[in-house]
């Protein structure tokens, strides 16, 4: 789709040169009627440039392309109107990229707002220099130390802040797949949790964010950027973001299980029940080793469906490991509703990569 709307914009462009050539009388044109002044065909001639510019902007992912293409279609469709006889059907194509102007212009905006989340997030934390050694596991059930251990996070540094970049599949139920990707940073001394996530609903692109900090939580999900299908700020939500985020910590930022605020209650060898503190919300999880010492499966029943704003127990079973800047690291895992009537696999999500200890937004 990329590809097609540069060559709609390269055509549109070269159309617009037709203009400058008759004005000039470099080309005889009898598809316009009209004689041109020569003021009028340096117009053309702009407009033509500004449109082949956009799309050289747009290939290079400058976000200056959508206001360029706005003031080339204003210009173009003033020269349309005075030449409509003959150039009439170039508006078909000024209101298409008009419209993707406007709908990138919409999903610039929404993803600023987490940007700028993110750097406020970022102005007071502090990267420690302390590293993990046995004595910080010590307390920790003989199997949560096997995960640690078996991770790698012994003699490295602990954790304030993670950014995660995840791809996927998600869907509703009763519904097809669709592919997402996210980006998320999570902040550790301030419990937050900032995820944006982008993906093809119905061949629409659709944005989504997730915002969690300071006692408060919000899900707004919007079809074209500009149409809220999914807009929940509301007490309860908190709860259901805070397991979000101890599950986070359990399978990409494993080091961070060394909180003090996580109480530990051994089940049997493999099996673990967690209680974690947030301030405001008190979470639990079972979570389940295998004898490596991997973590193969994180249950909690303190999160809510937001669908049926219901209650559900929820789980994220592992199905791959890997490498990932040293670490070994939970790479995709499933993400599924217990339902009554049956299990739900709601999401596919697999991480591409994590990086810890930034101290700003990268």
């Amino acid at each position: 789709m990329k590809i097609v709307f540069v060559i709609l914009l390269s055509i549109h462009g070269l159309l617009h040169l037709m203009g400058f050539l008759k004005a000039f009388g470099f080309a005889e044109i009898p598809q316009l009627s009209q004689s041109f002044s020569k003021p009028e065909g340096l117009l053309w001639l702009v407009v033509a440039l500004a449109f082949l510019f956009v799309g050289v902007l747009f290939l290079m992912k400058n976000n200056l392309w959508f206001w360029v293409a706005i003031a080339a279609v204003l210009f173009s469709q003033v020269l349309i109107v005075m030449n409509w006889q003959d150039a009439k059907f170039g508006t078909i194509t000024n209101l298409i990229v008009l419209g993707i102007a406007i709908i990138a212009i919409a999903s610039w905006n929404f993803e600023r707002q987490y940007k700028q989340d993110v750097s406020q997030s970022f102005q007071n934390v502090i990267i420690s220099e302390e590293i993990i050694s046995e004595k910080d596991i010590e307390h920790l059930p003989i199997s949560v130390q096997k995960y640690l251990e078996y991770v790698g996070v012994l003699g490295t540094p602990k954790i304030n802040t993670v950014k995660a970049i995840f791809n996927g599949e998600m869907r509703e139920k009763g519904k097809d797949w669709f592919a997402f990707t996210s980006e998320q940073y999570n902040f550790y001394e301030n419990p937050t949790r900032l995820f944006f996530l982008k993906a093809n609903f119905k061949g629409l692109p659709t944005q989504g964010y997730h915002f969690y900090r300071n006692g408060s939580a919000s899900m707004l999900i919007k079809l074209l950027s500009l149409f809220p299908v999914v807009a929940i700020d509301k007490p309860e939500l908190f709860k259901t973001e805070t397991v979000t985020f101890f599950n986070d910590k359990c399978l990409f930022a494993p080091a961070t299980l060394i909180d003090k605020n996580i109480e530990w209650q051994t089940i049997d060898e493999t099996t673990v029940k967690a209680t974690y503190h947030n301030k405001i919300a008190t979470i639990s999880a079972m979570l389940y080793f295998n004898e490596e010492g991997q973590l193969i499966n994180f249950v909690s029943e303190d999160r809510m469906e937001v669908n049926s704003n219901q209650s559900v127990p929820f789980s994220t079973p592992v199905t791959k490991y890997g490498s990932i800047n040293g670490y070994n690291l939970p790479i995709a895992a499933d993400a599924v509703w217990h339902f009554p009537d049956g299990d739900f696999v709601y999401g596919k999500f697999i991480l591409q990569n994590v990086q810890y200890n930034l101290k700003n937004l990268d």
